[in-house]
């Protein structure tokens, strides 16, 4: 375990987790952090996926509040969905060890937006963390859990896709830690938040802070590399390497900590620069406090605050070219696969000129030619509530051709509230439903979720039936058709239920192409539960 390998930045946070005596790892998946809970089970952690980052963080807690060591991962937007937890956590602090390991998706490899993790640390009052290669993912994972559990506070460990997905060298240490024994100590004005005891823990957390930014001032994880030129650059992560390549002889102080800043140290190193640079990803995050503290670091270009920063990049910005950049090759745009039970769907609700409230997963790429047959997608569940609010307001005519369309996981991440509101609140018109169930998570990699009947190792566990659900909820409605083999059947349940007044479920269910062997294998074990 401690000899040297060849580590992606997930596969070295996995590593580093568990050498930090994490005793349990929980999240979603989702692109670019995917693979970190999937390495972790397979090194030997004990982990799970959860319906929702909400959840998971919640369960990750839990562990934490009984005096263990827990791990939440999730990409960048799922942070808004577990910014809950998080806020309150942070006055409640924890018994044993909490790290949220968030990977952000500058240049939107795989995302909706360029959301910056830094923003959501300072507004929560939690440390962030942010490594720039593999080996830093393991050392900075590792001290993630050291600080959480000195001072009792959850800390945000910050990836991003290019340190996630590029492998390089990691020299594990030989000082593993085990789990700590659990053990359950009452703390009811520490854990249960009303606003008496929440005044009191939100002035202990600002203590906190004020105590994490002297220990990072004089032992924090940040780095002088000493140039020859009077030129100073404060960087971050990845974009550090960058910087370092892009300007050799410049002084580079490399920040392993985001927040809260050193500003002495950063202040000290620019004071005798005569050219002082910040370079960051995505948003002016250092550029803006180290301004507010009084630093005189200029504002980077408002396009290089978008997109992956890359060498080249770098150099135009320390050379003030604003020139437009080299616009690169388009490649092939990404589409369904052929022969994608998804794909029958959307051909019939284009057939019929539906209005398509979408949701995220890989039949997003519905919304692409050639079937450009979603009308919306913003965040995991929308489609329902879009869908809904569509249906209320439109003239008839067009409401009635309103449709939601939501997969199986995305359904058991946020749709069960939106089924609620359509019973709750219904349309005049009613509304229309299809989940596409195709039995697997199937845009980040085929993981697990509560509708396939099967844990993160695929190993069997209780399924929930979407279909009972939504009846034990009130829809009177609900049918399972199979897009393939009963794409006509499909059409005419979609047509009666376009003119009805009522609230129809349609579950299209047929296993994703690409997962379909191994479905099959798995479903022989499964019990059900209605």
């Amino acid at each position: 375990m401690t000899e040297k390998r060849l580590l992606s930045g997930n596969e070295a946070v996995a590593l580093g987790a568990l050498h930090a005596g994490c005793a349990r790892g929980t999240g979603y998946p989702g692109t670019p952090s995917t693979e970190i809970l999937e390495n972790y089970t397979l090194l030997g952690g004990e982990a799970a996926w959860a319906p929702n980052e909400k959840v998971a963080a919640e369960v990750a807690l839990g562990v934490a509040f009984a005096g263990s060591r827990a791990m939440v991962t999730m990409k960048h937007v799922g942070l808004n969905v577990a910014a809950d937890v998080l806020f309150t956590c942070a006055y409640s602090g924890i018994q044993g060890a909490l790290v949220f390991v968030v990977a952000d998706d500058p240049g939107l490899a795989s995302s909706q937006d360029e959301q910056d993790t830094r923003r959501y640390g300072m507004a929560a009052g939690v440390p962030v963390i942010e490594p720039g290669d593999s080996q830093e993912s393991y050392d900075f994972t590792r001290l993630a859990f050291t600080l959480s559990a000195r001072w009792k506070i959850p800390v945000i460990l910050r990836m991003t896709t290019r340190v996630s997905h590029t492998t390089a060298i990691v020299q594990p240490s030989d000082k593993i830690e085990a789990p700590l024994s659990p053990h359950f100590v009452r703390d009811i004005p520490g854990r249960v938040m009303i606003p008496g005891h929440a005044r009191i823990k939100h002035r202990e957390l600002r203590a906190k802070l004020r105590e994490i930014q002297e220990w990072c001032e004089t032992e924090g994880p940040n780095q002088i590399h000493q140039g020859t030129s009077s030129m100073g650059i404060v960087s971050c992560g990845v974009a550090s390497q960058h910087a370092r390549e892009a300007c050799p002889e410049a002084s580079l102080l490399k920040l392993g900590m985001t927040y809260p800043l050193p500003f002495k140290l950063i202040l000290g190193f620019l004071k005798n620069k005569t050219q002082r640079f910040v370079i960051e990803e995505n948003d002016p995050f250092l550029v803006e406090q180290i301004r507010a503290e009084g630093g005189d670091v200029p504002w980077n270009p408002e396009p290089y605050r978008m997109g992956e920063l890359n060498v080249e990049r770098v150099r135009r910005i320390l050379k003030g070219d604003l020139t437009p950049e080299p616009v690169p090759a388009r490649g092939r745009p990404p589409r369904l696969c052929n022969a994608c039970p998804h794909g029958y769907v959307f051909e019939m609700l284009k057939k019929h000129d539906c209005i398509v409230a979408g949701d995220i997963g890989c039949y997003t790429l519905a919304a692409l030619p050639p079937l450009s047959a979603m009308d919306s997608q913003i965040c995991m569940g929308a489609s329902i509530g879009v869908g809904l609010g569509l249906r209320h307001v439109l003239p008839e005519a067009e409401a009635r051709r309103v449709v939601s369309v939501i997969g199986d996981s995305t359904f058991m991440h946020s749709g069960l509230t939106g089924v609620a509101e359509m019973v709750f609140n219904p349309p005049p018109t009613g509304h229309v439903l299809i989940v596409l169930d195709n039995l697997t998570t199937a845009m980040t990699g085929q993981q697990e979720h509560p509708a396939t009947g099967r844990k993160l190792d695929h190993t069997p566990t209780t399924r929930i039936l979407i279909e009972e659900v939504v009846k034990a909820m009130g829809v009177k409605t609900v049918l399972v058709l199979d897009p393939v083999r009963q794409l006509a059947e499909l059409e005419s349940a979609v047509m009666k239920a376009l003119q009805s007044n009522d609230l129809t479920v349609i579950v299209a269910r047929q296993p994703c192409l690409l997962a379909a062997g191994r479905i099959r294998s798995y479903e022989k074990s499964v019990p059900t539960h209605s």
